[in-house]
């Protein structure tokens, strides 16, 4: 069933409605970007596997928690008068220089402030101070471990990397995937979780992104003990490697498989055409927009929310104003 936004929340002892997003990466910037124009108290929880890139360097060479989508998610929230040059600053990604070719600058900033103040945690506050950011922004984990995938055959990916851009073949569904060694969530993530008021998972990479959160200790048992609306955000596009295939109640499906949850209380669903331009530029990766199959996703969401929620421009992205209005007035 398709449903206006017409559900009233219970609000925090404040007035102020308490939203938890669940993510990583570009999705979960797209949401909290949106989200900080409206009067929330918002917690971003952020995977803390990735093992890629400037963050898989920075994790190998200096034990620190992967710092990519903190920073992203810092970013997001950013405010003040300085937001725009300390977001420019954060983003900035070295492009020569012996050891700093492909690293952001945030990336190195978080990892300095590590080692300054002698922890992950910290340096995420430290960095939450400077950017003036409205909210804040917790990791799902202070335990290292790695993303491991079970494929159809039976072979298993190690590292989230490998699973983001396999090089196995990537028309092989992915049957399973967990953390070694195991992981707990962090503490200040499980209250935030158990108090909030809207629980908001994804958008983003399915088996990369989202589920590695929902696969540490404790999550499982957070999420059944809130109060809150859980609210999934389907992802624009099918990715190859990961979600081959897939219409939005298969995405929903394994969300909901890994988070012990039986159904949501909403999914939202982009049905607005994308350019056909883009759309062939995606479709040489083989990757797709993902079909909102409304009659299968009444089966995993008490309400199913279609529109418009992507934004005119040259990537496949969800519009920030878009999907913050929609998830601020549930």
């Amino acid at each position: 069933m398709k449903n206006s936004l017409q559900a009233k929340l219970r609000p925090s002892s404040n007035g102020v409605k308490r939203v938890v997003t669940i993510g990583g990466g570009s999705g979960s910037y797209a949401v909290l970007s949106g989200l900080k124009a409206f009067d929330l108290n918002i917690t971003a929880v952020v995977s803390m596997f990735d093992s890629g890139g400037s963050t898989g360097v920075l994790r190998d060479e200096f034990g620190v928690l992967p710092p990519g989508d903190v920073r992203r998610c810092l970013v997001a929230l950013s405010g003040g008068g300085r937001a725009t040059i300390l977001r420019d600053l954060f983003n900035f990604r070295f492009n020569g220089g012996t050891g700093l070719s492909g690293h952001s600058f945030g990336n190195l900033f978080l990892t300095a402030l590590t080692s300054i103040y002698g922890s992950d945690i910290e340096a995420i506050r430290k960095a939450s101070e400077l950017l003036d950011i409205k909210g804040r922004v917790l990791p799902v984990s202070l335990d290292s471990s790695h993303v491991h995938a079970v494929l159809e055959d039976g072979t298993e990916i190690e590292g989230e990397t490998n699973i983001d851009i396999p090089k196995h073949d990537g028309n092989l569904r992915i049957k399973d995937v967990f953390l070694k060694p195991a992981a707990r969530i962090y503490e200040e993530t499980n209250t935030a979780i158990r108090e909030a008021d809207v629980v908001v998972i994804g958008p983003g990479d399915l088996y990369s992104s989202i589920i590695p959160n929902l696969l540490v200790e404790g999550m499982r048992e957070a999420l059944a003990a809130s109060n809150a609306k859980k609210v999934i955000v389907c992802s624009l596009m099918t990715k190859w490697g990961e979600t081959n295939g897939f219409a939005a109640s298969d995405f929903i499906k394994e969300l909901l498989r890994y988070s012990g949850l039986d159904r949501c209380d909403f999914a939202i669903c982009n049905t607005e055409d994308m350019p056909k331009e883009l759309t062939n530029n995606y479709a040489k990766e083989q990757k797709y927009p993902l079909e909102c199959d409304g009659d299968n996703l009444d089966t995993y969401a008490k309400k199913v929310i279609c529109g418009d929620f992507f934004s005119s421009a040259d990537i496949a992205r969800h519009d920030p104003e878009k999907i913050g209005r929609v998830i601020s007035e549930l």
